[in-house]
């Protein structure tokens, strides 16, 4: 059996596409390892256009009944896609189950992964204060103290986010140096002067090893080493922002498409095409400027209309529709 198009990933994006596939009477195949994607880890996701707010775990379950509810939807949970390799006019498609698909056509969205710190409580207090969005998690920070791990521009970003939210905002810095950008640093420092107040709501902290990361239903503090003089410090916190970047799943198609040097799949922005005929991407794994839900969402449904297309122009066009 040749699918259409065989979509890998199941985020916002994924199915997004699934279903407008659907819609398009696509013989489609969504393959992912659980629906939903980064978003199931979120406690309270408030920027989803329509819905005030959602758990990532409700909105994961939407996204399924959605997914069910079209006929045309096919999808395998459960099972993550280890390469994808040209075969002829079409593409094959391996699983981490050792299953083997054949497509037309491939849309990539299989999103990223947070670059993670890897300490103690970490893991536990996922969308319970340790979060790795600030874009959408800062409002939940409102009077609130928070630590933003990594000085880089990714951290100051954050700490930008954050600004308006969190009663202080604490840097965390491993090294002795700051990372980010001059001009990102100088935005904080305009923010600072401009707020009136005494004392500085952002506290930089240089040569600082994260520890551990302690709480109860929800984050409570932060320990980190003074790498200086090896003493272990405590701040209270209630908030705990990683941002030392994030790292694009591109890895099952980097033989077949063009990648930026932060190996993120390079698109048209205008259609969601790679620089390979016939495989498309959408989402955190493309060099898109903007990692949010509902443009990722936008970008695979622009993808999918344009695979519809592309698959009419193909000599035979698509799979004849049952009468």
């Amino acid at each position: 059996m040749i699918y259409d198009l065989i979509i890998i990933g199941g985020g916002p994006a994924g199915v997004a596409a699934s279903v407008y596939a659907a819609r398009k009477e696509l013989k489609s195949l969504l393959i992912t390892d659980s629906i939903g994607g980064q978003a199931t880890v979120s406690a309270n996701i408030q920027n989803f256009i329509g819905i005030k707010s959602i758990s990532g775990l409700n909105l994961a379950k939407a996204y399924k009944e959605h997914l069910a509810s079209q006929k045309n939807a096919e999808f395998i949970e459960g099972d993550s896609v280890i390469e994808v390799k040209k075969d002829g006019d079409n593409f094959k498609v391996l699983t981490e189950r050792k299953k083997s698909f054949s497509a037309k056509t491939i849309l990539i969205v299989s999103g990223a992964r947070r670059k993670k710190i890897n300490i103690p409580g970490e893991k536990d207090f996922e969308g319970r204060g340790v979060f790795y969005c600030s874009i959408c998690d800062a409002p939940l920070m409102k009077g609130k103290p928070v630590a933003v791990i990594g000085g880089g521009n990714s951290g100051f970003e954050a700490a930008l986010d954050l600004y308006s939210y969190a009663s202080k905002i604490y840097i965390l810095e491993y090294a002795d140096v700051l990372a980010a950008d001059l001009v990102t640093q100088e935005k904080i420092n305009l923010l600072e002067k401009s707020s009136g107040k005494k004392g500085k709501k952002v506290e930089i902290i240089t040569m600082a090893a994260v520890k551990e990361i302690f709480g109860e239903q929800f984050v409570k503090s932060i320990t980190y080493q003074d790498r200086r003089d090896g003493e272990i410090k405590k701040l209270a916190v209630e908030g705990i922002f990683v941002s030392i970047g994030y790292q694009p799943n591109s890895e099952i198609v980097k033989k077949l498409v063009e990648l930026s040097k932060n190996n993120e799949i390079i698109v048209d922005p205008t259609t969601q095409e790679t620089s390979c005929k016939g495989i498309w991407a959408a989402g955190d794994v493309t060099d898109g400027l903007y990692r949010q839900m509902n443009i990722a969402i936008g970008d695979a449904v622009k993808a999918t209309l344009n695979i519809d297309k592309y698959l009419y122009s193909l000599k035979g066009g698509r799979t004849p529709k049952k009468v």
